[in-house]
């Protein structure tokens, strides 16, 4: 068994942990554990490869590179680096990119650990491995990400084995003003409590990220179905295991063909160019038909008959142009809440408790999220 890491966004450990007991990649009884920044759990490249296709609220996931060791001089660092299994993840020569951070350890300075790891890559290799700079928004296939973590002199070595951020499905290849990611927009979604059956509404629907993730959620389509990965590149992907994962989807989604699922997804945005954008990313994703997309005001919304959720992510704090003032839109949602969504069930996602309090809606703000860099929180609860 090896031991994997799912990387996730502040706030987002908890939803990743449900996903990876779903996989059942996490046995009742065992030592995987969530921590601040993600959650451990131990597998075959099976289940890595399984992870990467169908985690909605992880970053990335990262393999332990054998075990961990504690180094507290540069020669002791490179020796031990050195004999780990560096083949089974890169080819000699290979352009890699590296990630160091050091914490109340002996070793302190990041780039003399870089040179200690990349000397020890060559030794093990028989080649020197080009360091390069990488950027993780950049379009294209990045260079194999090699993470080193130093606390209290113990070291601990990973390899990225997703590549693109996973957040990036392949679908949204234009945004609207202030795009909420896709991760952040799966775990929004989870954080609601939305039993994938009933109507869903989103009336700030922007480049349609939310829409998109409930439908991809509710067909149970895996995020990264139509995008490659870090590891198809590694000297031992199993090409033959891969596809098996892929087939188990597509069996899946064949049983259930010409029988989606009478779920009601309904998003609008006044920006009649948001619109534009969101459905073509819904068209790319394959969910366009079972969204519906208008250009409208929140006043204007007409939800389905019976209960259901509203999940979105108005404009708050510094996602708006100048000169507006949110708090009368925010009380004109509240007004249009109570008189057309009684009984419905709501997920806000906001910065400023102000712009939440014009609602006058009770709703719970204990769950908090950073999105773009800003902390905010997830406002839920009944209408």
């Amino acid at each position: 068994m090896n031991s994997y890491f799912a990387v996730t966004a502040p706030g987002l450990e908890p939803f990743a942990y449900q996903e990876l007991t779903a996989l059942d990649l996490l046995p009742a009884a065992g030592n995987h554990i969530a921590t601040p920044g993600g959650v451990e759990f131990n597998g075959d490249l099976a289940d890595l490869y399984r992870a990467n296709l169908h985690l909605r609220t992880a970053s990335r996931i990262l393999a332990r590179l054998g075990n961990f060791f504690y180094a507290t001089t540069f020669t002791e660092l490179q020796k031990r680096t050195s004999r780990l299994p560096w083949e089974r993840f890169l080819n000699p020569g290979q352009p890699i990119a590296m990630r160091v951070t050091c914490h109340q350890s002996k070793l302190y300075h990041s780039d003399a650990v870089a040179r200690s790891v990349c000397a020890a890559l060559e030794e093990r290799m028989g080649q020197p491995s080009p360091l390069v700079k990488v950027d993780e928004e950049a379009e294209g296939i990045p260079p194999q990400l090699i993470i080193v973590r130093l606390l209290d002199d113990k070291c601990t070595i990973s390899v990225d084995s997703s590549g693109e951020l996973l957040h990036k499905r392949g679908y949204r290849l234009a945004v609207a003003k202030a795009p909420l990611r896709e991760t952040l927009a799966a775990a929004l979604l989870m954080a609601s409590g939305w039993d994938r059956c009933a109507p869903l509404l989103d009336p700030f629907c922007g480049s349609g990220t939310i829409p998109i993730e409930a439908a991809m959620m509710s067909l149970g389509i895996p995020p990264g179905l139509n995008r490659s990965f870090a590891f198809m590149g590694w000297p031992g992907y199993d090409e033959a295991v891969f596809n098996v994962q892929k087939s188990d989807v597509f069996e899946q989604q064949s049983a259930v063909n010409g029988q989606r699922p009478e779920v009601a997804i309904l998003a609008s945005d006044r920006d009649a160019g948001a619109i534009k954008i969101a459905h073509e990313n819904a068209e790319r994703a394959g969910v366009e038909d079972l969204i519906e997309f208008k250009c409208q005001a929140v006043s204007s919304i007409q939800p389905p008959l019976g209960a259901g959720w509203v999940v979105t992510n108005p404009p708050y704090g510094l996602r708006i142009s100048e000169g507006q003032d949110l708090r009368d839109l925010y009380a004109q949602f509240g007004n249009v809440l109570r008189k057309h969504c009684p009984g419905w069930q709501v997920a806000v996602l906001c910065n400023d408790p102000v712009l939440l309090g014009q609602m006058q809606l009770k709703l719970d703000t204990s769950l908090g999220f950073v999105n773009g860099g800003i902390s905010v929180r997830v406002a839920r609860g009944g209408v």
